[in-house]
């Protein structure tokens, strides 16, 4: 799974053209989301499912995801952030992965 996570990342910082990516992480128990900006090398906005402002009862589900998603886009969006590459880090787009995307668009995250 690394092997393919780079392989997606390499091609994303070619294609991005200098835009930050909205990197997620995926375990069983929590979701991450972090935003970059990989010229600077720095973390821009992150959210997880461990937080306490993500406000969720179980953190490992797609409503869970959802909040994250919410979350990373409205830290973003302080940040002076609107536009990003979506960084799925190898996981197929497809239940938590999705939803978490789904709501960072909602959000106002464009990508």
């Amino acid at each position: 799974m690394k092997r393919r996570a780079m392989r997606n990342r390499t091609r994303l910082k070619k294609l991005a053209g200098g835009m930050p990516r909205l990197s997620v992480f995926r375990s069983n128990k929590y979701i991450y989301a972090q935003i970059i900006d990989d010229t600077k090398g720095i973390t821009v906005a992150h959210a997880s499912s461990m937080e306490k402002a993500a406000g969720v009862k179980s953190t490992g589900n797609a409503e869970a995801a959802m909040a994250v998603g919410k979350l990373v886009a409205e830290r973003a969006k302080k940040a002076g952030i609107k536009e990003v590459v979506f960084d799925r880090g190898g996981y197929i787009y497809h239940g938590r992965v999705k939803a978490l995307a789904e709501a960072a668009r909602d959000g106002g995250l464009k990508f």
